[in-house]
């Protein structure tokens, strides 16, 4: 993306560490990424499917810096939440130890996003893992 932006607007899970901060990037990979239910279950193929799938579209567009977007709220097959952030670190982690620079939007917040995305065919993939 050209660029990706965010704030916080409403807070969703309260157990969640306060972040009123928004954050803006440029020339950066943005990860739309809804967890199912279904993934808690093979949780160590999903991690691994889900790095394979974020190194390649990030090497496609030429960038190192990727951020991690929690998209589930438009699912009906919700993982649990403690779930979702627990792998949102791990992979944060583990693309981290390879090279990439990683950010989290804030999790547990409906945000207001600001996005511009280039219109060419791998700016906007989508892969059911």
């Amino acid at each position: 993306m050209r660029k990706f932006s965010y704030t916080p607007t409403v807070k969703t899970i309260e157990t969640m560490p306060d972040d009123a901060r928004g954050k803006s990037f440029t020339e950066v990979q943005t990860a739309f990424i809804q967890v199912e239910q279904a993934d808690e279950e093979q949780e160590s193929a999903v991690t691994k499917k889900l790095l394979k799938n974020l190194k390649w579209i990030a090497g496609k567009n030429n960038t190192k810096h990727i951020v991690l977007h929690s998209f589930a709220h438009l699912s009906d097959s919700k993982a649990d939440p403690e779930f979702t952030k627990t792998l949102f670190d791990h992979v944060e982690e583990r693309l981290t130890n390879s090279g990439f620079v990683v950010d989290q939007t804030p999790f547990g917040y409906f945000l207001d996003l600001e996005v511009d995305a280039p219109g060419y065919s791998l700016a906007r993939v989508f892969k059911d893992i």
